[in-house]
């Protein structure tokens, strides 16, 4: 065995370690979006109780210590959102962990973007559909998760295939069209919005549906299709 000087021998440095380590709870917050009556809205709910009562919130939870993340986001959305089974395309937003995002303890919040259809009302009666244009003061910091899942979803739609999300199984490309509309904020040339989506490769697929339901000649019904990046991209930089 090999002895090392004294000189050199590593010392020990004694530390105090609590008994108990301070832990923080961890949260998921859903940002749930859709297309309903002409406006982009968001799932929330009104606070019936401090803090912040009588503001609009997201719908949310605690983690439990036997699921994972996307397990207690699709736990969420069944259980406090009220949409069990509801086609929600849900991705994981940002993290929130700034020591004053709660008054009453400090909790790390896990925010969803959800993207979906035009969707019935929530089973949990507290649950509603709001216009964001309308939810200007909201509790805790959910404004602010709010607005970053809006600008994920206007970033999704330059370069996926997520805008056919809000529309339901079969759409014209009027309909995908108000949906982009809606949530960049902006009006689109209709031409050159066709010429741009049906000649992505793999956007959108045709069935041999029509449908005469805005009038005039029948439109064309389409599908999703398998592409999930778009190749050309719909940039809002360009100009229509």
């Amino acid at each position: 065995m090999i002895e090392f000087p004294p000189e050199s021998r590593p010392k020990l440095i004694a530390c105090n370690v609590p008994d108990m380590v301070p832990t923080v709870p961890v949260s998921v917050d859903l940002v749930v979006l859709t297309v309903r009556s002409q406006a982009l809205c968001a799932l929330v709910w009104r606070r019936d109780h401090p803090p912040y009562t009588g503001c609009w919130a997201l719908s949310g939870g605690f983690i439990k210590l036997d699921e994972d993340l996307p397990a207690a986001a699709e736990r969420v959305l069944a259980e406090r959102a009220g949409l069990p089974g509801a086609p929600v395309h849900l991705e994981q937003l940002q993290t929130y962990g700034y020591p004053d995002r709660d008054p009453r303890e400090r909790v790390v919040s896990v925010a969803y973007l959800g993207l979906a259809p035009d969707l019935p009302a929530s089973t949990e009666a507290h649950m509603s559909w709001r216009a964001v244009a309308e939810l200007t003061e909201m509790a805790f910091d959910h404004r602010r998760i709010m607005l970053d899942g809006i600008e994920r979803a206007r970033a999704k739609l330059e370069y996926t295939s997520l805008g056919a999300a809000f529309c339901p199984p079969e759409f014209t490309v009027a309909d995908l069209r108000r949906v982009y509309e809606i949530v960049w904020g902006r009006p689109l040339d209709p031409r050159n919005f066709h010429r741009k989506v049906t000649k992505a490769e793999g956007f959108l697929l045709p069935t041999s549906h029509t449908t005469t339901r805005d009038g005039g000649r029948p439109a064309k019904l389409y599908r999703r299709g398998p592409a999930e990046l778009l190749h050309p991209p719909m940039l809002r930089s360009l100009k229509e």
